[in-house]
């Protein structure tokens, strides 16, 4: 008895020796089909989200991902130019695209989707080994949000105040300021480091965004991952996932860590030309239901540590196509998000900047992070900001005659200071301590208007 166990044992320890000697050999397929950014292969044993290498004649090499299957098809797309491929070419597994290695040398690096340097810099050393769709963190061991976050902006400051793991949306349609203010936060936020995910985006804002608004100081403790309008949806998607590993990174090592992403809508853009190239059938406005599933996947990975780590401050800019609030990524960002930021595009075509609309702008957790005194404060210049809106168009016409009401003309009177008070130039930063005073002597002014306008 003894002695077959000794020889089951043999047997099996000689066929793992067999095996790791002679690993499998790996299943082959073939190209069968190409239609617009879908590539079909048949014979070919790969899991979804493995790296395909696709032999087209000259000994051509193009590097395609698993994204789907049915049946004995499988679903690819390239990550690149898919030109000069003919039918009956061969697919070869070639492992799993899902980590990327980082380090410390990424910093003032500019990077593509896939992690390959684009600023002429030389090669980059990476050492730890991190997951594109991240370590899900339990709900229940994150540090709470406590203190606030100083992003060099008064506005945001003061009325709108970020907190230290906050994940906010920045909304705005084209041409209203929004690359302008990412530099500003960029620049003047209190953080150790800076990740920013061009996602999407015109190709020549990246040398832009690089040079003039990030500048060499800037760089320096930042990480730009871009992946353009021209890239293909998968390094689109794979770029912003790389910017948020990059951001869990230094946060695990205890940094405090500030993203911008620009933009969420871009990446939702490239989930739903994959999801319609393999068939997903469109939901709300031609967005497949796995755009809204990808969303909070990503969104869900920022915001802070367990203890002993660091936090992930985010900042994720969303498109309203036509100035349109109710679009769908807009409003599936809104319902995801710590708070949204609006710029108003009438506040920018009067020169007012940044153009931040009070009225549709909120941060969730500034109750949290900020005392009671200014809280009330930023309600009482709320409450005088909405009401001139409210009734801008009277007034204007010369409809409304003042004594009519005390507290709009407490507003028409205040109107003026609030809008200085909302203004800043790009190059002037404003921290969170003088933001509150500011805000705290422009709270006493409205009072002494109030204590005027009752006396008259």
């Amino acid at each position: 008895m003894h002695q077959n166990r000794n020889s089951r044992w043999s047997r099996a320890l000689l066929q793992k020796q067999q095996h790791l000697q002679n690993p499998e050999p790996v299943v082959e397929g073939r190209l069968t089909r190409m239609v617009g950014l879908t590539l079909e292969a048949v014979g070919c044993q790969a899991a979804v989200g493995t790296s395909c290498d696709i032999v087209a004649p000259g000994n051509h090499h193009i590097e395609a991902e698993v994204v789907g299957f049915s049946g004995d098809k499988t679903y690819l797309m390239a990550m690149g130019d898919s030109r000069g491929l003919v039918p009956d070419a061969r697919v070869i597994p070639v492992g799993h695209s899902s980590e990327v290695k980082i380090s410390e040398a990424f910093l003032g690096r500019v990077i593509d989707g896939r992690g390959r340097p684009l600023d002429g810099k030389g090669p980059l050393v990476a050492e730890t080994a991190m997951p594109l769709a991240g370590i899900p963190v339990n709900p229940l061991n994150r540090q709470p949000i406590t203190e606030p976050l100083d992003v060099g902006v008064r506005a945001i400051n003061s009325m709108l105040t970020v907190g230290r793991g906050q994940r906010m949306g920045l909304f705005a349609g084209t041409g209203v300021g929004k690359s302008i203010l990412l530099g500003m936060m960029t620049r003047f936020t209190d953080a150790d480091v800076t990740v920013v995910g061009l996602i999407g985006e015109r190709g020549r804002e990246v040398k832009e965004f690089v040079q003039d608004i990030l500048g060499p100081e800037g760089l320096k403790r930042a990480v730009v991952v871009a992946a353009p309008a021209d890239a293909s949806p998968l390094v689109r998607i794979h770029g912003a996932m790389l910017a948020t590993s990059v951001a869990e990174y230094f946060r695990d090592q205890g940094k405090k860590v500030l993203l911008l992403m620009d933009s969420l809508s871009r990446f939702a853009q490239a989930q739903r030309e994959i999801g319609l190239s393999i068939s997903e059938p469109p939901a709300t406005k031609g967005y497949p239901p796995s755009v809204f599933a990808r969303i909070p996947q990503l969104v869900e990975r920022a915001g802070n540590g367990s203890v002993g780590q660091g936090s992930i401050t985010a900042f994720y800019t969303v498109l309203t196509e036509g100035d349109d609030a109710n679009d769908p990524i807009a409003d599936a960002a809104r319902g995801i998000l710590d708070g949204h930021i609006v710029l108003s595009r009438q506040l920018a075509d009067m020169g007012h900047y940044p153009a931040i609309d009070l009225e549709s702008s909120v941060s969730r957790v500034m109750p949290m992070v900020v005392s009671p005194d200014h809280l009330q404060a930023t309600h009482r210049i709320k409450q005088l900001y909405s009401l001139y809106e409210q009734n801008r168009d009277l007034i204007n016409v010369g409809a409304y005659q003042q004594g009519s009401n005390p507290a709009i003309d407490e507003a028409i009177a205040m109107q003026s200071q609030i809008a200085g008070f909302m203004r800043q130039g790009i190059n002037e930063p404003v921290n969170l301590q003088i933001s509150q005073q500011q805000l705290t002597q422009l709270a006493a002014a409205r009072m002494e208007t109030a204590t005027v306008n009752e006396a008259v």
